[in-house]
């Protein structure tokens, strides 16, 4: 029992061979494109969660700092309004 496959049948096929063989290549280079973007963006985000571990002790400093200032303020603006109910007490 011979199989006969005629030249246009053998060239149909060989294009559909060809096709898919370029699927395949596509989608394994969107593939690789995928993953590459994906650990490009997984390295980012390491890179900012260490850069804000590492910055949280300035963070805290500077919270520190302003607590203090606002307390300063306060005391300062106590102070001043002490030195001007003493002088509006003068002018009577």
């Amino acid at each position: 029992m011979a199989l006969s496959v005629s030249a246009d049948d053998f060239a149909a096929l060989e294009e559909r061979v060809l096709r898919a063989v370029s699927l395949v290549k596509q989608e394994r280079q969107a593939r690789a494109a995928a993953e590459a973007s994906a650990s490009q963006a997984e390295a980012r985000a390491a890179k900012a969660e260490a850069e804000m571990h590492d910055q949280a002790p300035l963070m805290e400093r500077l919270q520190a700092e302003i607590r203090s200032l606002k307390a300063e303020r306060d005391h300062v603006k106590g102070r001043v309004e002490r030195l001007l109910g003493q002088l509006d007490a003068l002018e009577l």
